[in-house]
């Protein structure tokens, strides 16, 4: 495919412990406790689990496992506003998800066939400014592959309206996927809500955050959720996002 990098060979293979790792060693202390006649070890195994609970991870599949041995490319759509109020943020998403999904596919045993590079993507885009109005048949097409992951950004502030003294980041969108070879090319063969938000504590001001630390955390939390839907992965257990 003559617009698409392949993706195999381009990512080293790596492999990440899961939450085994911490519930095995959270079960082999308790049995040491048990086995040494310890007074109130039901307590303590039971706080021993409650805190591999809160600290531990887990293996956590993909929602669409449709993309292995698929072309695919990650668009971004987002309104006028928000691209005037942060011009950066489409390209990022873009850029961000491409690449995290491609590694975390690849990482996962799992590789897609190649994908459009987000450059070309955005190229597109600036090239054909009336793309919104194509079906989702003619840009799969235009780009020349199997899968295309539609992001719809709708909306990406750092602060409330009218509050521009303190962060209340949110970020929020629908992620699609188009089977390009489907006879129903129009309708999603997967969809999913994201929102994201940032910072956790309430009341917090520039004087504590710098506005690119809540922008760069609120991307990360946005393109996180957006490419974990598409490779088994680790994830916390308790997560803030």
């Amino acid at each position: 495919m003559n617009d698409t990098h392949q993706a195999r060979g381009l990512l080293a293979r790596s492999r990440t412990p899961g939450a085994g790792t911490l519930a095995l060693a959270a079960l082999l202390s308790a049995g040491a406790i048990v086995a040494g006649g310890c007074h109130g070890a039901g307590a303590l195994i039971g706080g021993m689990a409650a805190s591999a609970e809160r600290t531990g991870s887990h293996e956590a599949k993909a929602k669409y496992s449709k993309l292995e041995g698929k072309s695919f490319a990650v668009i971004v759509a987002a309104d006028r506003a928000i691209q005037a109020d942060h011009p950066d943020a489409v390209a990022v998403v873009t850029a961000e998800v491409t690449r995290r999904v491609a590694k975390g596919m690849i990482e996962s045993g799992v590789s897609p066939s190649g994908f459009v590079p987000p450059e070309d993507v955005l190229k597109f885009q600036g090239r054909r400014p009336g793309w919104v109005a194509m079906t989702s048949r003619e840009i799969a097409k235009e780009l020349g592959v199997d899968r295309l992951v539609y992001i719809d950004l709708d909306e990406y502030r750092l602060t409330d309206p009218g509050n521009r003294w303190v962060w209340n980041g949110l970020a929020s969108g629908i992620v699609g996927v188009v089977e390009a070879e489907s006879d129903q090319v129009e309708d999603f063969a997967f969809r999913e809500s994201v929102q994201v938000k940032f910072p956790d504590k309430e009341n917090t001001g520039a004087e504590q955050i710098p506005m690119q630390t809540v922008q760069l955390a609120l991307l990360k939390r946005f393109v996180d959720r957006c490419s974990w839907m598409f490779f088994d992965h680790v994830e916390a257990n308790r997560i803030e996002y």
